[in-house]
This record gives structure tokens, sequence and C-alpha cells, in this order.
């Protein structure tokens, strides 16, 4: 009795506080490496918004990386007037919006008629669509630039709008595809008993129920199409036809650069990528998990 009592206690955890542990810890790293990541993520944005408020003197004395020592907005007056950036925005809109709204319709009706009715060869046609976006972009400059010349429109709008549309087409077709899949067949074939035609099916139908996914594209779309740099320098010639991207390339001197005018330029270019973004967030965050949930 004595050395029975003088045993020590064993106590044994319960599973579900030892569950609780693991998932408290879980999530004190998750929230740990989230945050390193983000800093990691913003630190080279932060850079850029700093420096576009630092003088050149400022910049040239301490260097880019060194805490700012002055503020200035004299250096966003600077790269507007030096870089033209009001024509630059009006020529990266006049691009974007009708290349968005073309590329999207266009990859809306492929998408539909691919995915609603059966035709021989749809798989592949949408994998030969798909297979362009899988081309280095390098290898095709001189190619697109020689056709561009020979259908005279070379160092036009023109040209940048119709080369965005095609090589933006088939990732979009192949988006849309996936999600007009889904759409229950029971809707179109309710329209089609009340005599509606395949062009008011598309139209009346299957594009509001696509609304979603259309805004979340829509949203990238117009990203990647403002922001593009290789095609615009490499159709475009005349100063007063570039966009915004080019525009800003354009503040790099010579031999010295301002580095805060060109931060400061960047930071312009970046606002109407940004308000398309925050407005159509929702469907943006949304659209990332398209077809992953029937």
């Amino acid at each position: 009795m004595t050395a029975a009592a003088n045993r020590p206690t064993v106590v044994i955890e319960p599973r579900t506080r030892r569950r609780s542990r693991r998932r408290a810890l879980g999530s004190v790293g998750f929230h740990v490496s989230s945050s390193i990541i983000s800093l990691l993520w913003f630190a080279p944005i932060l850079l850029v918004l700093v420096t576009s408020f630092r003088s050149f003197d400022d910049v040239a004395l301490n260097g880019v990386s060194s805490l700012p020592h002055s503020f200035t907005f004299a250096t966003y007056a600077q790269a507007w007037k030096l870089g033209g950036l009001a024509q630059a925005l009006t020529n990266s809109m006049i691009v974007t919006v009708p290349t968005v709204l073309l590329s999207l319709f266009l990859a809306a009706a492929a998408a539909f008629a691919l995915s609603r009715y059966r035709m021989p060869f749809r798989r592949t046609i949408l994998l030969i669509m798909l297979a362009g976006n899988l081309l280095p972009v390098q290898t095709i400059l001189i190619p697109v630039a020689r056709i561009t010349q020979q259908l005279n429109i070379f160092d036009t709008l023109s040209a940048l709008i119709a080369v965005q549309t095609a090589f933006g087409l088939g990732f979009y077709t192949f988006v849309l595809y996936g999600f007009m899949r889904s759409i229950p067949t029971e809707l179109q074939d309710a329209a089609s008993i009340d005599g509606a035609s395949p062009i008011r099916i598309f139209l009346q139908v299957i594009l509001p129920l696509a609304r979603p996914a259309l805004a979340a594209l829509g949203a990238l779309s117009f990203t990647w199409i403002f922001n593009d740099l290789l095609w615009s320098i490499t159709l475009l010639q005349t100063s007063s036809k570039l966009p915004t991207t080019a525009a800003v390339l354009s503040l790099q001197g010579e031999y010295v650069s301002s580095w805060s005018v060109i931060a400061a330029g960047t930071v312009i270019a970046a606002i109407p990528s940004a308000i398309v973004f925050f407005i159509f967030q929702r469907s943006f965050v949304g659209g990332l998990a398209l077809g992953s949930v029937k």
C-alpha cells in the first residue's frame, strides 16, 4: 500500500486539449509566415512609393535604399509633364477598354459554342486556341510586326488592339468554357422550347449567368493589357501614341536617371489598374474559385 501510494500519478492529457494546442500552434505559424511573406511582397512597393516623394539630390547623395531626407510632390508634376502621361493614359484607355470588351465577347461566344453544342474536334479546337498562349511572345515579335506592316496598321493603336485581342482570346475561351459547362442544360432547353434562337439564348440566358466569370476575367485582362510593355514598344514608334508603361520607360535617361521621377511615373501608371481591381475585387476573388465547387 505504501509503495503504491508513493508512485507518481500519471495524468493523460485529453485528446481535445492536444488538438486545440496543435490548432493554436498551426494558426500562429500560419499568421507569422503570412505576415513575413506579405512584408517581403510589400517592401518593393513601399520602396517605390517612398522614392517617388524624394528629391533628385536626396536620392543621388544618399542612394535609393536609404531613409528619405526630403519630401516633395514636384516629382509627380515632372513625371506627368516629361513623360506625357496625360496622352499616354488616354492611349492606354483607348487600347485597353475596346480590347477587353472585344476579347471577352468573342471568347464568350466561342466558349458558348464549344461547351453547349456538339461539334467535331471541339476539344482539339480548344487545345489549339490554348496552345497559342504557350508560345513565348519573344519568338513571334518580329513576325507579328512584319504582318502589321504588310496590313498597313503598323505604328497604330489599332494594331495593338488586334494583337492583344488575338493573343488573349485562347485563354479567355478556355476559362469561360469550363464555367459555361457547369451551367445546367435545362435552362437552355427551356429557352429553346419557348422559341428562343441560339443568339438569344447566348445573350439573354448564358451571358447573365456568366457575369461572375466575365467580371473576374475583365479585371485580370485590364491589368494585363494596361500594363503591357513588350507589344507597345514593338508595334509603336511615334511617341505621341505610346501607352503608359512605354511613357514611363521613356523617363529613363541615357546617362543619368532621376529615380524619384521614374518612381512617381510608376505610381501614376499603377493607379488605373488599382482602381479597376478594387471595383471588381469581389468578382475577381470569387472568380479564382470558379469551377472548384459545383
